[in-house]
């Protein structure tokens, strides 16, 4: 081998070596970057803002300070003896005070005359009072709860020495010390402003109730119980209706049994489903498996709006009378992370749905029936759905991206799932998301932060009996301790064949008006 042989052969190994370097260090960048991208992504689940609004800014916006002034109160002139007062107005029509103090009709003024030296002076009969100057303040009381003392007369018959006695009226818990109000009250507490149990336990104390912490649970549990029937009554309405929505969310309930005792808390799952009048029904289930879904839809035929959850796909493939709607929101929760790395290519993804949602909004603004949102969507939503699919095509022959970027997973999920989220294009029913049934699910994780767990899957399932509906009375606007005070005590009388009417919308129209009352509410 000559010189130059040898040469030539040590250059063309380097060269392979470089080759070779130049390789793993495009690797470990390529690495590098898709672990930016999930630090930041979790930076920004943990610290980030939350909500995925966007704002809406064309080349007519507003300068920075102008967007950052408050709107201009909605005002009325009042006249005041001797000059125009301009009294502040809220939208809801309510007065504000002097003070900026809020309150509605509802709220118990108690009013405080003070004094004035000259009226108790020599000379009080040189003034008159023409009018008063109010200042409002909160206040509050160390503790609202009160005892009932019902008082039963003992009488004695004259002529034959006898004693008698009414018998005592039980409450919506039998023998148990505790009135309707109050069972009402704990499961608002607990379920509407996620007030563990034992920190009532702790405020009762503090208030002068001395009680078990275990009473307390056994109260909430008999509640759920006398609910249970007006869930079940909501759950039939919801499948026996053409469309809906269905969700899961975690939650922990009972603990594993090991030979050393008690072991680790065990997954559990909560499935909400929506109803199309914004009936929201919580189910418990000790798994996230399609059996579950199987029996929670059964007797169900129409349409199923879901996210991208692959059990949901595989239960729909099955049953012909199901027609799945997939949800656009999470969608485009998958290009935020891949947000870093591309962002003017997740930017542009972005733009196009936000095409989709500003469609919808106009059609909500000006108030279009369904044939007329079918128009729409038929035409410019339709449109803007090809635009995005075809983009998505060609993005998806992008080389340079690797199978676990982002970016490319995210094109994928949007891809696979195309015919799920065409649906809305020809019913007017579905939605682009199901952010509603999100925002009515919150009340889980958000329990959650509180109670953190529950201590059995008993209880887990009276979670879901008693937020289905205190959660259904938040959709239509229904006071859920005024709900609660009527239901508890009209479910033991009313006829098992009409307990559907119980249920939160029906008894609005039914006995909202009229509602059954605490002995307490007597008693004031």
């Amino acid at each position: 081998m000559t010189k130059l042989e040898y040469y030539e052969q040590s250059l063309a190994t380097k060269d392979e070596e470089l080759s070779g370097v130049r390789r793993t260090v495009l690797n470990l960048e390529q690495e590098l970057r898709e672990k930016q991208a999930q630090l930041d992504w979790f930076k920004k689940q943990l610290f980030g803002q939350r909500s995925e609004k966007q704002c809406d800014i064309d080349d007519k916006q507003l300068a920075l300070f102008e967007l950052m002034a408050p709107a201009a109160e909605q005002t009325q002139e009042t006249t005041v003896a001797a000059h125009t007062r301009r009294g502040k107005k809220r939208r809801d029509g309510s007065e504000v005070t002097d003070e900026g103090l809020r309150f509605d009709a509802n709220v118990p003024v108690i009013d405080i005359e003070h004094g004035c030296a000259e009226l108790d002076g020599p000379n009080a009969q040189d003034y008159e009072i023409v009018r008063y100057e109010y200042v409002h303040k909160l206040a509050s009381r160390p503790g609202n709860k009160v005892v009932l003392r019902h008082m039963y007369p003992v009488l004695k018959n004259k002529a034959q020495g006898n004693f008698l006695q009414p018998a005592a009226v039980e409450g919506v818990l039998g023998q148990a010390q505790v009135d309707v109000s109050a069972v009402a009250d704990i499961l608002v507490e607990k379920f509407v402003y996620h007030m563990p149990l034992y920190r009532q336990h702790q405020k009762l104390q503090d208030e002068g109730f001395k009680l078990s912490r275990n009473t307390l649970g056994n109260w909430v549990g008999a509640a759920a119980e006398l609910l249970r029937p007006i869930t079940d009554a909501l759950r039939e309405q919801l499948l026996g209706g053409s469309y809906l929505k269905l969700d899961e969310t975690a939650i922990k309930a009972g603990r594993t049994k090991t030979a050393q005792g008690k072991g680790k808390m065990k997954a559990g799952w909560l499935w909400p489903m929506l109803g199309e009048h914004g009936d929201i029904v919580f189910n418990y289930a000790s798994s996230r498996g399609k059996s579950v879904v199987e029996k929670l839809l059964k007797g169900f035929s129409g349409t199923l709006q879901t996210d991208g959850y692959d059990v949901y796909a595989r239960y729909t493939a099955e049953h012909e009378n199901i027609n799945h709607a997939l949800c656009w929101s999470h969608t485009r929760r998958c290009f935020v992370k891949a947000e870093s790395l591309h962002p003017k290519l997740v930017n542009q993804i972005y733009s196009y749905i936000a095409v989709l949602y500003r469609i919808e909004r106009q059609l909500r603004e000006s108030g279009a029936d369904n044939r007329q949102t079918l128009k729409v969507r038929r035409n410019r939503s339709r449109r803007c759905v090809d635009k995005i699919f075809k983009w998505i095509d060609i993005q998806i022959q992008r080389v340079e991206l690797t199978p676990k970027d982002p970016l490319r997973k995210a094109l994928h999920y949007a891809k696979d799932r195309e015919a799920g989220l065409r649906v809305f294009l020809d019913d007017a029913w579905v939605a682009l998301d199901t952010n509603d049934l999100e925002r009515s699910l919150r009340v889980i994780p958000m329990g959650r932060k509180n109670w953190l767990f529950c201590s059995s899957e008993v209880g887990a399932d009276h979670v879901a009996i008693i937020q289905t509906l205190l959660a259904t009375c938040r959709v239509h606007n229904i006071h859920p301790y005024h709900y609660l005070v009527d239901v508890l005590q009209r479910v033991a009388i009313h006829p098992a064949s009409r307990v559907h009417e119980l249920t939160p919308r029906q008894w609005q129209q039914r006995f909202a008006n009229d509602p059954l009352r605490s002995p307490l509410h007597y008693a004031e």
